[in-house]
């Protein structure tokens, strides 16, 4: 997994994501709001949304193939944007150019770029470690 602060507030990222998203051709599946979640079930949390990013022409390359849907249950890609208890906004996502490694063909290739993307994407609002 991967994380980093973001540099703007929680809404702020959210807005910046799905704009810049849309934008770059991605398609926002769905925002999933887990703190409303938890609050329907009687648990308070502090605010999370998980993004469900897909750009078809990626999918297609790994759902079009038998061999490669075994993946499927990763997809669509998603992207979390959360509050720690500092007041912070947090952004994660898992580490697939790491996981790409495990695969060969398609999915390896598809792993690698939607990787490059995404990061290339969410890089302008990061705090990034030195």
């Amino acid at each position: 997994m991967l994380e980093n602060e973001s540099k703007k507030s929680f809404n702020e990222t959210l807005a910046w994501i799905e704009k810049t998203a849309t934008e770059k051709d991605w398609k926002v599946i769905a925002i999933h709001d887990l703190q409303a979640s938890m609050t329907k079930n009687g648990y308070e949390v502090l605010p999370v949304k998980v993004f469900a990013l897909c750009k078809p022409e990626h999918a297609y390359k790994v759902l079009g193939k038998d061999d490669e849907r075994i993946v499927s249950s990763m997809m669509p890609c998603r992207l979390s944007v959360y509050e720690k208890s500092d007041g912070k906004t947090y952004l994660s996502r898992m580490n697939t150019r790491l996981m790409a490694g495990n695969f060969e063909g398609a999915v390896k290739e598809v792993m690698t770029v939607t990787t490059d993307e995404i990061e290339e994407m969410i890089k302008p609002i990061l705090k990034l470690k030195d």
